[in-house]
């Protein structure tokens, strides 16, 4: 029963982060672009964040939905932020988001 209760909360918590959709662009564009999109990485022990060509906020919360780590980077610049092993969901300014885990 109660592992039953922490997938349904799980669930619940994946379900109110909504992932948009990036718009459909020629792959020129795209090839363009590449540089200049911000990046999420799990790693071993760590989060590696990139803000690409502009100043961005990372939220990271645990697989529960619980807000763990806020995080601002600044443009063209990298950081990484410190993680017990697990599955993690990184927000990225409150506009899309991405699974992550951390070995």
């Amino acid at each position: 029963m109660r592992k039953l209760v922490h997938i349904t909360v799980a669930v619940l918590a994946l379900a109110t982060l909504r992932v948009a959709a990036m718009p459909d662009q020629g792959v020129t564009s795209r090839i363009e672009n590449v540089a200049s999109q911000p990046v999420i990485e799990g790693g071993v022990g760590r989060v590696n964040l990139a803000a690409g060509n502009v100043d961005a906020t990372f939220c990271i919360y645990s697989i529960t939905g619980q807000l763990l780590k806020s995080v601002r980077v600044p443009a063209d610049s990298r950081v990484s932020v410190d993680l017990p092993k697990g599955f993690y969901i990184v927000r990225y300014n409150n506009q899309w988001s991405r699974k992550v885990v951390v070995k």
